[in-house]
C-alpha cells in the first residue's frame, strides 16, 4: 500500500465518516464504501493492463465521484491517470493521448474523440464492474514515479504532460492545507474542473488527506453554487473559484454577502484577482484568500486567511510561500533582486513536478538544480508579500484556462490565404482576458472575419478562438524578426485597426 493512500488510511480510522457526495445523483459515500469501491475499479484495471504497469489511463469527463474513483484506482493499480480537458476538440484530445501513448480511455458519452487506437469505454460502465472474488492486491509504484498526467498547452504549440508524482502531490495538499485551514470536519465545494491541478488535487485530493468531505459538482452554475454554499445542510466550510467565478457569484440578483458567510475561506487562484475585487469580499465578511499554483508545482502561496485588515492591506498579492515552499525571486543572471524588484519567480519543494512527459530538453530548460523556473514576473514587498506581475511569456488566461498564443498562431497559418498572423490577450470584462488576431492577408487573397472564426471553431476549443480579428497591412516585428507583441497591445488598447467581434 503506497504510506500516502489517504481514502485507505481514514477507511480504517474513521470508516463510517462521509468521505464525498456526488450533487448531480445525490449519492454519498463514507470512507469505508469509497475505499472499496477504488479497490474494485483498481482490481479492474489490473486484470486489463497488468500490476504496476505504468500504462495511461485516460479520461474525458465532467466532475464526478467516479471520475474520482477512476483516479485513486489507476494510482492502486500501479497505472498513470491522464485526465483531459472535455472542452477541448475531438482533434485535440486526439493528439494529447497519441502524446500520452494511453491505452485504456474512460468519457462521458457526450465527448467524441478520434484517433485513439486504444480500449475506449464510458464512464457508466464504471459502476458495472463486479468485486473480484478474492482481496485485491494493490501494486502502486513507488511514490516519485509518475502518477498523473496533467496536460498544459506549450508555448511552441506542442501539449506538455506535466508529471505529478503521489510524492509532489501529497506536499502539494499539505501546503494547501495548511494555508487554508482545512481539518477533517471541512467540506470542499469542488466546482472546479477535475483535470486541473486546482481541482483533483486542491480541491479534492487535500480534502480527503486531513478526512473531510467533498462535495463534487459537475460544473460552475452561478446561481445553482450560490444556493449550495448558502445551504445550512450542506455546511461547505471552503470554495475554490477562479476570480471570473467568483464575481459571477456577486453579480446574481439574489447575492447577498452573508450567503458565503458560512465559509471558512474562499480560495482564488487560476488568473490574477483583482485589489478591488478581494476588498469587497473582505469587506463584506468573506474571507478571500488569492493564492498562486501551477501544474508544474502544486500550490505555492496563499494569504493569510485570519487577519481581514491584512487580506485588504495585501489585496493584490498571492500571498506568502506555503509551509514546504522555497521562492526567488532573479535577474537574467539567476542572481536573486531587491525588495519590490521585478523578476522571475523560481520555486522550490518538495512538491514540484519531475518534469515533462518525454520532454527531456523542456525538462532541463525549466527544471535546474532543484529550482523550478516559472517563467513569470514578479515581485516581493519588504514584509515579503509576493505580486505576480506578468504572465508567462505571451499566455494569456481566459476564464481560469491558460491560453498559449502560438498554439492558436499555428492554427491560423493552416489559412492558405494568411500570410502572418499574431495573437495576444486584451482584457475582457466576463472572462478576465480574450484572444485577439492580428491576420495579414497575402496580396490579391480575399478572407472575412467569419472564415476566420469558422476555421477556429473546427480545431480549437472555445476558450482558445480569438473573440477580436484584426486585419492589418503589417505585423510589427523587431530587427531580429521577433513580433513586437508590446506594440500590438498598444493598438489593442487605442481601439486601432478593422476588427470583429466573433
Amino acid at each position: 500500500m503506497s504510506p500516502i493512500d489517504a481514502v485507505s488510511y481514514h477507511a480504517r480510522r474513521q470508516p463510517q465518516a462521509p468521505a464525498c457526495v456526488d450533487l448531480e445523483t445525490g449519492r454519498r459515500w463514507q470512507y469505508a464504501g469509497l475505499d472499496q469501491d477504488v479497490d474494485r475499479v483498481a482490481a479492474w484495471i489490473v486484470a486489463r493492463l497488468g500490476p504496476a504497469s505504468g500504462a495511461r489511463v485516460a479520461c474525458v469527463a465532467r466532475n464526478s465521484v467516479a471520475m474520482l474513483i477512476l483516479h485513486l484506482a489507476a494510482v492502486r493499480a500501479g497505472a498513470v491517470f491522464v485526465p483531459l480537458n472535455w472542452r477541448l476538440t475531438a482533434r485535440e484530445l486526439g493528439t494529447l493521448l497519441a502524446d500520452a501513448g494511453a491505452t485504456l480511455l474512460l468519457h462521458d458519452h457526450e465527448f467524441e474523440v478520434r484517433g485513439f487506437d486504444g480500449v475506449s469505454l464510458d464512464m457508466t460502465e464504471l459502476a458495472s464492474i463486479v468485486p473480484p472474488a478474492v482481496p485485491f492486491k494493490r501494486t502502486p509504484r513507488g511514490i516519485d514515479q509518475p502518477a498523473t498526467l496533467l496536460y498544459t498547452s506549450g508555448t511552441s504549440g506542442r501539449p506538455k504532460g506535466v508529471v505529478v508524482t503521489e510524492s509532489s502531490a501529497f506536499w502539494g495538499c499539505t501546503n494547501f492545507i495548511f494555508g487554508n485551514d482545512l481539518t477533517r470536519g471541512s467540506v470542499m465545494l469542488c466546482d472546479m474542473p477535475m483535470f486541473h491541478i486546482a481541482g483533483l488535487f486542491a480541491a479534492v485530493r487535500s480534502v480527503l488527506l486531513v478526512g473531510g468531505t467533498v462535495l463534487i459538482s459537475r460544473g460552475f452554475d452561478p446561481q445553482r453554487t450560490l444556493e449550495r454554499i448558502a445551504a445550512p445542510a450542506l455546511r461547505v466550510s471552503h470554495y475554490f473559484s477562479v476570480p471570473q467565478m467568483a464575481q459571477a457569484l456577486w453579480n446574481q440578483e439574489n447575492f447577498r454577502p452573508d450567503m458565503l458567510g458560512g465559509l471558512t475561506v474562499y480560495c482564488t487562484g487560476g488568473a490574477p484577482n483583482s485589489r478591488a475585487q478581494v476588498e469587497r469580499f473582505v469587506r463584506a465578511g468573506i474571507r478571500m484568500s488569492d493564492g498562486f499554483g501551477m501544474s508544474e508545482t502544486g500550490s505555492n502561496f496563499g494569504m493569510p486567511v485570519h487577519d481581514p485588515e491584512l487580506l485588504v492591506a495585501k489585496a493584490g498579492s498571492c500571498g506568502i510561500p506555503y509551509l514546504t515552499v522555497q521562492a526567488r525571486i532573479v535577474d537574467e543572471s539567476g542572481v536573486d533582486v531587491a525588495a519590490d524588484q521585478v523578476g522571475e519567480l523560481w520555486l522550490r519543494g518538495p512538491s514540484i513536478s519531475p518534469g515533462y512527459w518525454n520532454q527531456p530538453e523542456l525538462t532541463r530548460e525549466a527544471f535546474s538544480d532543484g529550482w523550478f523556473k516559472t517563467g513569470d514576473a514578479a515581485k516581493r514587498d519588504a514584509d515579503g508579500f509576493y505580486y505576480i506581475v506578468d504572465r508567462r511569456k505571451d499566455m494569456y488566461i481566459s476564464g481560469g484556462e491558460n491560453v498559449y498564443p502560438a498554439e492558436i498562431e499555428a492554427v491560423l497559418g493552416e489559412l492558405e490565404s494568411l500570410c502572418e498572423a499574431a495573437v495576444i490577450g486584451v482584457p475582457d470584462e466576463r472572462w478576465g482576458e480574450v484572444g485577439c488576431a492580428y491576420v495579414v492577408l497575402k496580396p490579391g487573397s480575399r478572407l472575412d472575419e467569419e472564415q476566420v472564426l469558422t476555421h477556429c471553431r473546427q480545431r480549437l476549443a472555445g476558450f482558445k478562438i480569438p473573440r477580436t480579428i484584426v486585419f492589418g497591412a503589417d505585423i510589427p516585428r523587431t530587427a531580429s524578426g521577433k513580433i513586437l507583441k508590446t506594440e500590438l497591445r498598444r493598438r489593442a488598447a487605442a481601439g486601432l485597426g478593422k476588427h470583429s467581434t466573433g
